[in-house]
C-alpha cells in the first residue's frame, strides 16, 4: 500500500480523489438542472373565466403521463378581457424562452405570431385561421402555426334555425358581434346567408374596441330592443365569453330570448347555446403539444375541426324572461340546466 501511495505521489492521489467526487457528484448535478420543456398559455380572458379551459389543457397533459412541475413547466399569461395587452403578454413569452405556445381565440393567435416566426405556436380555438392570415390552409399549416378551428358544419344556420323553432313567428333578430375579432366578418356573412334561408330579417349591432365594458354592452342591447328586435345572436368572441355573466343579466332585464355561440355562457346563465364543445379542443390541444415536443413540426400538423357539439339549454334562464321552450327542441338538447 506505502508502495502503491508512492507511486503514485500526492498530486496523484489528490487527481484520483477529485476525479472520483467529480464522477459521483455529476449525476446529481444533471438532474437537478435537467432542463424542462416550458409550455406558454396566452389567453384574452380572466384566469376566472378561463379556469375551465385551462383545467381543460393541463387534464389533456395528465392523460399523456405528463406531471406539471416535475415534467412540463406552464407559464400562463392571461389578458384579462384587455386584447390590446396581448401583444405585450405575448412578447414576455418569448423572452421567458417558452418551447410552445398555447393560445385561445384569434386575437391571441395573431399576438404569438406576430412576436415569433419560430416557437411554435398551437390554437386550441381560433374562428377562422386561413382567412385570418395565421396559416395556409388547414390541410397543411405551413409555418410555426397549427391547432384547432372553431368552423363547423353550418353553424351559423343551426343557431338561427333552433331560434326560429323556439320562438313561433320569429322574424327579426339583433346580431351581437364583437367588431375587433378577426373573424367577425366570415361569421356575420355566413349568418346573413342562414338568415335569408330562414325568412329572417337581422339587425347587426356592433361592439368595437374603444367602447368596451358594461356601457358598450348595455347600449348594444338598448339598440336591440329599440329596433324591436325578438330575439339576440351573440357571435362567437373573446371579449363576449369574457362578460358572459353581463351578458346573460342583460338579456334578463331585457327579456330577449338569446342564442350563444358556447355551453360556457348557458353555465353562467345564458338561455341557450349551440356550437362545439371548447373544452373538448383544449384537451386535444395537449395532443398537438406532446407531438411538437417528440419532434412533429406545425407546418406539417393539419389545422383540425371540432368534432363534438352541444345544444345546452338553461331552464332558469327561460323561467326569468317568461320563455317556454318547446316540447321538441327541449328534445334536441344534449344538456338541460334546471
Amino acid at each position: 500500500m506505502k508502495g502503491w501511495l508512492s507511486a503514485v505521489g500526492q498530486g496523484g492521489l489528490c487527481l484520483i480523489v477529485a476525479t472520483m467526487f467529480f464522477a459521483l457528484c455529476v449525476p446529481t448535478g444533471a438532474q437537478q438542472t435537467k432542463k424542462l420543456p416550458r409550455i406558454g398559455i396566452l389567453l384574452a380572458g380572466s384566469f376566472t373565466t378561463s379556469q375551465s379551459s385551462t383545467d381543460a389543457f393541463r387534464r389533456g397533459l395528465t392523460d399523456l403521463g405528463y406531471v406539471e412541475g416535475k415534467d412540463i413547466v406552464i407559464e400562463y399569461r392571461f389578458a384579462e378581457g384587455k386584447e390590446q395587452r396581448l401583444p405585450t403578454l405575448a412578447a414576455e413569452l418569448v423572452r421567458l424562452g417558452v418551447d410552445i405556445i398555447v393560445v385561445g381565440g384569434g386575437s391571441a393567435s395573431s399576438a404569438a405570431k406576430d412576436v415569433t416566426k419560430t416557437i411554435p405556436i398551437v390554437m386550441a380555438t381560433a374562428s377562422d385561421p386561413v382567412r385570418s392570415g395565421l396559416v395556409t390552409s388547414l390541410a397543411r399549416p405551413g409555418g410555426n402555426i397549427t391547432g384547432f378551428t372553431l368552423i363547423g358544419p353550418d353553424l351559423s344556420g343551426k343557431r338561427l334555425e333552433v331560434l326560429k323553432e323556439m320562438i313561433p313567428g320569429l322574424v327579426r333578430v339583433a346580431v351581437l358581434v364583437y367588431r375587433n375579432n378577426p373573424a367577425t366578418d366570415l361569421m356575420l356573412k355566413e349568418t346573413e346567408t342562414a338568415a335569408v334561408s330562414l325568412g329572417l330579417q337581422l339587425q347587426t349591432s356592433e361592439v368595437r374596441a374603444s367602447r368596451e365594458g358594461q356601457d358598450a354592452l348595455e347600449s348594444a342591447f338598448a339598440a336591440a330592443k329599440k329596433n324591436h328586435s325578438e330575439a339576440i345572436n351573440i357571435l362567437s368572441s373573446a371579449f363576449f365569453n369574457d362578460r358572459r355573466k353581463e351578458i346573460g343579466n342583460l338579456a334578463v332585464k331585457t327579456r330577449l330570448p338569446t342564442m350563444y355561440p358556447y355551453s360556457s355562457f348557458t353555465e353562467a346563465g345564458g338561455l341557450i347555446s349551440y356550437g362545439p364543445n371548447l373544452l373538448d379542443l383544449y384537451r386535444r390541444a395537449a395532443v398537438y403539444v406532446d407531438k411538437i415536443l417528440k419532434g412533429a413540426k406545425p407546418a406539417n400538423l393539419p389545422v383540425e375541426q371540432p368534432t363534438k357539439f352541444e345544444l345546452v339549454i338553461n331552464l332558469k334562464a327561460a323561467k326569468q324572461i317568461g320563455l317556454t321552450i318547446p316540447p321538441n327542441v327541449l328534445a334536441r338538447a344534449d344538456r338541460v340546466i334546471k
